[in-house]
């Protein structure tokens, strides 16, 4: 297990790294054509590719800074670094796509004209994301929120570039100018809806949020019908990271039961049947308990 999750953060680093080339390197292709073609949604996609960049930068940061040690301040280590990476790359998405509606809407008012050579660059960005999409698919798009939140982008960046090889198409053949800003906002449109999705999930595991497909009530009864627990309570479950579930709770056992092995039953349990490796359980005696209780009230 210690093997394979090490196996899956190099090939995560790995394709970060190169995506983050790839991205970079286009993102300045893309900003020189849409000044030079007068090009709205060549220099929106590259505004998309910008802030793809940044969170491929952030993401490839998050997972060398997630390796520091953790000590006396930080127990977990600097791991939430990645859910912090994604929280900034999300509000910086949704800022991007703010500023791209704002210039859409003032091209719709006085519609410039528009070089159709953008679709060239626009064909040319099709092929990058289509590369650096299959690049991402080959790290953990399944648990990782970074790649995870990466590969959309680019899918989002992807669909950017049809719609301005669209919007090319019909310039070239209509001189119809107004499809560049129809394009741009469709972009922005794509750009939104990442951009929350990311915030969104980010925000849920900074909050302490349970896991996604992690049903606390189901986890807390099924620990309850094992042979001799009578009660669970305290039950909470977390993300540290994407990766990274935590729990803690008290389980109240019969006196006679050996607290050791349930202990032990317990956390194999938690860990076979919801995939939790990191879990803190009290195990109390209803002796203990009942004396708990009266003391308390």
């Amino acid at each position: 297990m210690g093997h394979d999750h090490s196996h899956g953060h190099k090939q995560n680093k790995k394709a970060l790294l190169i995506s983050f080339l790839f991205i970079f390197t286009f993102m300045i292709v893309e900003v020189i054509g849409g000044i030079i073609t007068n090009s709205l949604a060549l220099l929106s996609d590259a505004g998309h590719m910008l802030s793809d960049a940044a969170a491929l930068g952030l993401s490839l940061a998050a997972f060398y800074i997630g390796e520091k040690a953790s000590d006396k301040g930080k127990t977990y280590g600097y791991k939430r670094f990645e859910i912090l990476a994604a929280f900034i790359n999300g509000i910086t998405l949704i800022l991007v796509s703010l500023y791209i509606f704002w210039e859409a809407y003032h091209r719709f008012i006085d519609t410039p004209m528009v070089s159709p050579g953008m679709m060239v660059i626009a064909v040319i960005g099709l092929v990058v994301n289509i590369i650096v999409a299959w690049i991402l698919m080959r790290g953990d798009t399944e648990h990782n929120l970074n790649v995870r939140s990466a590969f959309l982008h680019v899918l989002g960046d992807l669909l950017g570039s049809v719609g301005a090889i669209a919007a090319g198409l019909l310039i070239y053949f209509f001189n119809w100018n107004l499809a560049d800003p129809i394009a741009s906002v469709m972009v922005a449109i794509l750009i939104v809806v990442s951009g929350w999705r990311v915030t969104k999930d980010s925000i849920h595991i900074l909050m302490e949020g349970s896991p996604k497909g992690i049903d606390t009530q189901d986890v807390m009864n099924s620990l309850a019908a094992i042979p001799g627990v009578i009660e669970v309570h305290d039950l909470h479950v977390w993300c540290i990271t994407s990766e990274f579930t935590a729990l803690s709770c008290h389980v109240v056992v019969e006196n006679e039961v050996n607290r050791d092995t349930m202990l032990l039953r317990l956390s194999a349990f938690l860990e076979e049947v919801y995939g939790i490796h990191h879990s803190t359980i009290q195990v109390e005696g209803k002796s203990v308990t009942e004396g708990h209780h009266h003391v308390c009230t």
